[in-house]
């Protein structure tokens, strides 16, 4: 009885803890020594391709690729979408447990040998992901893996730092094919558009005007964009591992839709207008962004039908426990 009341007493009052709650992280001088030693390794000794920019930071050949790549440029702002969700979720993360994880030294001897193949084999890339890698393992080492578990997806997002160039092409061609033959197939069967498919070509009936489905209309832009937000979304609504899955995976194809939803968008135009109105819609930004309405308030009506219902008279704010942390004695009290 006596182990029910504290608990009781203890579910009340976790709001105006979570409240106040301020995310103090321990080591912090050891962190920034060793985060400093990790930054110097990359810096001084990151990159080995220097027939192409002549430096040996992996920052400096990192920020000439991406800027060499219009459709990358959502990588120099992923850095600060990270810290963002992070300082977001603070008060959660504020009751995580905290402490020394050594096995956390394996992912950083992992991302160690990642570097050490990029730089072999002359693949920035490799070393991009290895630098994100290495980073996501520092954190877990003075943290801990509680820590590691709750950061998980904010972390993930460096994936989306690596610049792709034409090394995504075997994922780009069957997009591209993709997109081609959904397209025809509403053109055709649904809207009455007599157009022809020629492999990833699209053409108007007298064979006049091409509409092809070139790699910047792979939908490799919109699964990016997409897939960013999916995480962001799972991240920032969800704590149960299943619903968050469900998330991520439904923005593959909502992707997909929005993506041959700009195709129509031009194919339509271009039948209606003539083809002027169809490079117009093609070039534009404003019609660009459009098909990504449907495919955000799709991702949203999956998490909407995935929401997590909290039982009666509970607080509704996130246990230690949803965020990563032990805090045993608060989760059964939620839990009541």
């Amino acid at each position: 009885m006596s182990a029910r009341v504290k608990q009781d007493d203890v579910a009340p009052s976790l709001g105006g803890a979570m409240a106040g709650a301020r995310l103090e992280l321990p080591y912090l001088k050891e962190f920034g020594i060793l985060m400093a030693a990790w930054v110097a390794l990359f810096q001084f000794l990151g990159n080995s391709t220097l027939g192409y920019v002549d430096t040996t930071s992996l920052f400096g050949w990192w920020k000439w690729t991406i800027a060499k790549t219009p459709t990358e440029q959502h990588a120099f702002f992923i850095p600060l979408v990270v810290v963002g969700l992070i300082y977001y979720r603070r008060a959660q993360l504020a009751l995580i447990p905290k402490r020394v994880w050594w096995p956390a030294l394996a992912v950083i001897g992992l991302a160690l040998l990642f570097h050490l193949l990029g730089y072999l084999i002359q693949q920035g890339r490799v070393s991009v992901l290895a630098f994100s890698l290495g980073v996501f393992g520092v954190t877990g080492l003075f943290w801990g893996w509680h820590w590691m578990r709750a950061t998980l997806l904010p972390f993930s997002l460096l994936f989306f730092c690596v610049p792709l160039g034409p090394g995504v092409e075997p994922l780009t061609f069957p997009l591209r094919l993709l997109a081609t033959h959904i397209t025809f197939t509403v053109c055709h069967d649904i809207l009455g558009i007599d157009v022809i498919q020629r492999g990833n070509q699209l053409l108007d009936a007298g064979g006049q005007y091409q509409y092809e489905v070139a790699a910047a209309c792979s939908g490799i832009q919109s699964l990016t964009a997409i897939a960013i937000f999916s995480i962001i979304y799972a991240f920032i609504s969800f704590r149960s591992p299943w619903r968050i899955l469900l998330v991520l995976l439904s923005g593959l194809p909502m992707a997909v839709v929005a993506n041959v939803a700009r195709l129509l968008m031009i194919v339509v135009a271009a039948e209606v207008f003539g083809q002027q109105a169809g490079d117009v819609v093609h070039a534009s930004g404003f019609f660009s962004m459009l098909p990504y309405i449907p495919a955000i308030a799709g991702v949203m009506l999956v998490g909407r039908l995935l929401r997590e219902k909290v039982p009666t008279g509970t607080s509704s704010t996130p246990t230690p426990g949803d965020a990563g942390g032990s805090g045993v004695a608060v989760g059964k009290a939620l839990e009541a």
